[in-house]
């Protein structure tokens, strides 16, 4: 839970859907909407004089889409939280927006009470992906052709192999038995993996692996 108040701004095209979040976010104490805008132009004007914690922003939009929108504003204010919003089908644009610096993934229709912890987890500078996201995300990864495409050079090549099968949903077991190794050594290369990355969860960790492009989706 963060202590100070979370200023907040939705970016999406389309009115009635940030109208009623706008409602929903206003409704909880320490929240406060200080910008509702249908575009990434819009929101980039209002940007420079905008006092914003956390940005709401929808990946599919006309004009400037949600990555590019993400990718400018964040040259800009690199402190600002961006959580991407989309729908079933958008799979492709994950990389895109991990990339531009997105730190949050929810669905639309997602319950009022995850959208409270998102904000909460992202203004405290974490990643917060949304269960059926993660599951999406993980169930199409893969791993890119070689290690040298990755930007990281902190982890071993078997610590990228089982940052990897972690990304993937596996355990610890799992992934022992899969590369014929013994659990414990696995939980000795989760922990470095975690301590490297100052990765806390499987949702950091996907997240940390698409953006240093251990793995595409």
């Amino acid at each position: 839970m963060v202590d100070a108040e979370v200023r907040i701004a939705l970016v999406d095209d389309h009115a009635l859907f940030r109208s009623g979040l706008k409602g929903l976010l206003s409704q909880r104490d320490g929240f406060k909407v200080v910008a509702d805008v249908s575009s990434g132009e819009e929101f980039l004007a209002l940007l420079p004089g905008l006092d914003v914690d956390v940005v709401f922003m929808d990946i599919s939009m006309p004009g400037i889409d949600g990555a590019e929108t993400t990718r400018r504003a964040l040259a800009q204010r690199p402190e600002l939280k961006i959580i991407t919003l989309s729908m079933y089908g958008d799979e492709h644009y994950y990389s895109l927006m991990v990339k531009s610096g997105a730190l949050g993934f929810l669905l639309k229709d997602s319950d009022i009470d995850e959208v409270y912890d998102a904000v909460e987890s992202v203004a405290s500078g974490e990643n917060y992906v949304n269960k059926q996201l993660l599951d999406s995300m993980t169930r199409n990864m893969s791993r890119l052709a070689t290690t040298s495409a990755g930007d990281d050079e902190s982890l071993s090549d078997r610590e990228i192999e089982i940052l990897v099968e972690v990304c993937r949903g596996l355990s610890n077991q799992e992934i022992a038995d899969k590369l014929f190794i013994s659990k414990r050594t696995v939980d000795k290369h989760r922990a470095n993996i975690l301590e490297k990355t100052g990765c806390k969860n499987t949702a950091n960790l996907v997240v940390y692996a698409i953006k240093n492009r251990l793995v595409e989706i």
